[in-house]
Order: structure tokens, then sequence, then C-alpha cells
């Protein structure tokens, strides 16, 4: 195809649409179709539906870049995972709250872009292209205590809400948390009820949040317990192995294990079946989040429901707000003991 040719075809394609084009068919005003698009207000009700036909009709699409340049806003937020890449894949806890908040984001029209900052370097790095006005604000998933994304987001006014509990914090900073420590009392009250009565714990890392909450709460049922019942973990099927098998080592009189997520339980079964016990018949095992792995181990796991859809949409409607201008904010919901076959 010739140059000339080329220019022929790109000149035969039909215009975009256009806000005039709306205004038009919903026999507005553009001014109408400009608040419309902006939220509705002050629009009479015939307006607002002649104008949402006119936008199906056309199949006008919004110029967001245009927008953006009056608005100053981008129209995105990050989901930022502080993990490895891998864990992405392998923890469905992660894909249950990126899922849901994108869905959350998207009822506002709001692109969700994931982003993952394993090390203190990526962090320093993701810090600074956050705060360069690609996006409004930032999601907060798995962070650890001292990481330098905080620091360099709050200095520079990024408002961003965290998952979890932020450790080393005060109330200058928005999250939305399990309630992590009630969480583990909840598992093992339920363990002791049983009549177990050397209960082990795999804990998560000791600079998370969960690390820190679920084993007070294990604290606050058993006490100071002897420290061979204490094993950590890093929520990984693998660690789950290991702790298991280092437990097995340490406290052979064992006969029930709180595993700090089910992830970690998943892979505290294997090795307890590896090495000739059944469970719950010989070593009770509790989880802690309700993932879909619950019920694809054998036996199925009892564990402590972490309300997934709910963390999402608290986590976004307080971002939200906080760009909006308003102060920090922190919500706290209940979790719940879920009863199955591993204890």
């Amino acid at each position: 195809m010739t140059v000339p040719e080329l220019n022929r075809s790109r000149s035969t394609r039909p215009p975009r649409p256009t806000m005039d084009d709306v205004a038009a068919v919903a026999g507005v005003s553009r001014g109408t179709v400009s608040r419309v698009l902006n939220g509705g207000r002050n629009v009479s009700g015939p307006a607002l539906e002649a104008v949402e036909r006119a936008i199906r009709k056309t199949g006008y699409v919004v110029n967001q870049h245009a927008r953006s340049l009056v608005t100053q806003r981008a129209g995105s937020v990050a989901f930022i995972l502080s993990e490895p890449q891998d864990r992405l894949f392998e923890d469905p806890n992660f894909n249950n709250l990126l899922r849901g908040c994108t869905q959350s984001l998207a009822g506002y029209d709001i692109t969700t872009l994931l982003t993952v900052a394993a090390t203190a370097e990526d962090r320093k790095r993701i810090g600074r292209w956050l705060t360069a006005g690609h996006v409004d604000g930032a999601l907060l998933v798995s962070t650890h205590q001292g990481s330098p994304l905080l620091d360099e987001l709050k200095g520079r006014g990024l408002p961003f809400v965290l998952c979890g509990r932020p450790i080393g914090h005060g109330r200058d900073v928005s999250y939305v948390a399990a309630d992590d420590r009630d969480g583990a009392r909840q598992m093992v009250g339920y363990l002791r009820s049983r009549g177990h009565r050397t209960i082990g714990v795999i804990t998560g890392p000791p600079d998370t949040p969960g690390g820190v909450d679920r084993l007070a709460g294990y604290h606050d049922v058993l006490g100071e317990t002897d420290p061979r019942l204490v094993v950590t973990g890093d929520y990984t099927q693998a660690a789950g192995e290991a702790a298991m098998a280092e437990l097995l080592r340490q406290a052979p009189d064992l006969d029930a294990v709180f595993v700090c997520s089910d992830l970690m339980a998943v892979g505290a079964i294997a090795a307890l079946q590896r090495a000739g016990k059944r469970v719950p018949e010989d070593i009770a095992v509790g989880g802690f989040d309700d993932s879909r792995l619950a019920v694809t181990t054998t036996p199925r796991l009892t564990t402590i429901r972490q309300p997934w859809e709910r963390l999402s949409s608290e986590m976004v409607r307080l971002l939200l707000a906080l760009i909006s201008g308003d102060e920090h904010a922190a919500v706290i919901l209940p979790t719940d003991l879920v009863v199955r076959d591993s204890a």
C-alpha cells in the first residue's frame, strides 16, 4: 500500500463522537453533558436519562487525559504488594484483595494499577513514581515494619490506605484490618475447648501486623508458653512445612497447632502426614484466612474467616475519602471461626 493510499484509508475512518454529538442526540446543552459525566449534580432526571441514552447510542468514550487536565486527577489508583512477585500467584489472599479492590474502584470509573514492591530499592523507586502524579492514591498490602514506602508517601502527601494495622504508626495513617488478635483468641480457645493441652503456633513474620497480633492472641489464651511451641513462618506453604517439622522435633507431645495462615497450614498438614501423624486424631490443625485452600485440603481446614469483600470495599472507601480531603481513619472488622474437619 502506497503512502497516499494509506492516508486515504485513514481519512475514511469515522471521527470519534464528541460531547457535542452527545448533546445534539440528547437534545441538551454541552454543559449538561459535562455535568452528567462529572457526577450528575444539578441535572434533572429526564435530562440524565437522555444523556445516558445518547452516550450509549453514539458510543462516546470519556477522554481520560483531557479530563485529568481539568480535574487534576489521574483517574487511577495503585495496588501495591510488598512481597516477591510469585507470592501474588501462590497466596490466594492477595488475589482476593486485588479482585475486591479492582471491582470496588471500577464502580467509580477508576483504574487499578498493580505493582510489586519486593525489595527496599523497589519501594523507594515505586514511591518516587507514585508521587509523580501517575495515580491519585495507593492501596498498600502486606507492608512490613520499617518500609521506606510509608514515609515516602507520607512525606509527599499522596493519599494511601494500608491493609492491616500499621506497626509503629499512630493515627497518622489510614488502614483497614481484620481483628487478627481476636481471631487468634477464637481459634486457640476453640482448640483448648476440644481438650487439647499442648498447643503450638506457627506465626507470621514478626515485622507484619498479622505476625504480631495473631501471636498476641495465642498468648492471650494460653499465657506464656514453652518457647519450643512457637515457631516463626513467612506465610508460604514451604515455611509451613518446615515450621511443622521443627515443632515435631521440639515438642513431640504436641496435640494441636494454630497455623497463622491457611497457606502455611497446607504445608503443616503435608509435614504431619509425611511424619505419619493423623489430622486431627493425633494433632489438630487450625488455620487463619478461610481462603479457597481451606476446602481443598484433606482434611478440610478449620480456620478463621477474614471478611475479604468488606476489607476491599472499606479500603477503597477510606482511600476515596482521603483523596477528597477527609481525615485519616481506621476500620477494624470482626473475624469468624469456621469449624471443618482438621480440628
